[in-house]
């Protein structure tokens, strides 16, 4: 089996075909190594990929139809695409909301329109949690998601819809997984996780907006890697959350962050961000019953391996600029 992993050299994404590797599929990677964020931490994710006989790397714009093209071209005999490149970040989309629409949109109809004009019929999407913008919790994968509360989040939903399309008219066989709050190591420097760490670590202060009790619903990036493989299944066209149905507030994690370096954290508060929602939670009933899918790690064990992960890079990784996403 041969599968095209979009944003090879990303969080999710190295991931991903790590375990597509361990189960010996030929993974044919593509990642544009966007300078946007540091791309020492891409390198190091893709470095751990490189040695392995079975994955083919390609430096890849998805947002260029002539790049897009050629990718295809070259490795005509693809089974799916797993579409995991993507601008992520939801404070970052109002800053420059043309670069996540260009990625995520315009991305993923270039790899809609390659698929059937060479035939390729199993598509999955990185989706995310964002798009239910303050709906009812649990979020529900039938519940309206049609209030997104930024950019980022209403290019995803651009994305799914756009995903329907294809399906409907071309008979993909299309998966959209919304994934919660994915956190470990070598996690993404904008992410709340990643940044918590340093700076209780470094001493520097820690940046909060809100008073902490807003909720989050933490997903193990090993348990995010393991569901988005799991949607290779032929499903027709369905969305499905991946999350760990145990929303958390942002004030215990720092607590637990706190415990596992042995240090306080010193606490600068900024006003509430207007694009953040008050909490979020994943309904996961889908994703057990149609993937066989359920997170197996605790949020204490992933700190712990996102902890351990950050001091043993810590030379390097305490230099990476830290984004606005929080």
């Amino acid at each position: 089996m041969t599968i095209l992993v979009t944003g090879c050299a990303g969080f999710i994404g190295s991931k991903v075909t790590e375990r597509l590797l361990q189960q010996g599929v030929e993974v044919v990677g593509a990642d544009n190594l966007n300078p946007t964020s540091d791309v020492r931490l891409k390198q190091w994710r893709l470095d751990q990929l490189q040695a392995h006989p079975q994955f083919e790397f390609n430096r890849t714009d998805i947002t260029d139809r002539a790049q897009t093209h050629a990718l295809f071209e070259r490795h005509p005999r693809l089974e799916a695409v797993l579409n995991l490149a993507a601008r992520a970040g939801v404070r970052q989309s109002l800053i420059d909301p043309w670069a996540y629409y260009a990625t995520n949109v315009i991305g993923t109809l270039n790899l809609l329109e390659q698929m059937r004009h060479f035939g390729v019929a199993k598509f999955v999407l990185a989706s995310t949690s964002s798009v239910y913008g303050d709906g009812t919790r649990p979020f529900r994968e039938d519940q309206p998601s049609d209030r997104p509360r930024s950019p980022y989040a209403a290019s995803k939903k651009s994305a799914e819809t756009l995903c329907y399309s294809y399906a409907a008219l071309y008979g993909l066989d299309v998966t959209v997984l919304r994934y919660f709050t994915v956190y470990g190591p070598a996690g993404r420097p904008d992410m709340s996780i990643f940044r918590f760490i340093r700076w209780i670590a470094e001493g520097n202060p820690l940046v909060l907006y809100g008073d902490g009790s807003q909720e989050r619903d933490f997903t193990y990036v090993e348990d995010a890697a393991a569901g988005t493989v799991a949607a290779l299944r032929k499903v027709g066209y369905d969305v499905i959350n991946l999350g760990s149905d145990r929303p958390v507030s942002i004030r215990d994690v720092i607590t637990q962050l706190e415990r596992l370096l042995e240090r306080k954290a010193t606490i600068t508060h900024r006003p509430v961000h207007p694009a953040d929602v008050p909490a979020t939670w994943a309904d996961i009933s889908r994703a057990r019953r149609i993937l066989d899918w359920e997170p197996r790690t605790s949020l204490e064990q992933g700190l712990e391996h996102a902890v351990r992960w950050y001091l043993t890079n810590r030379s390097w990784a305490s230099e990476l600029p830290l984004e606005i996403e929080g």
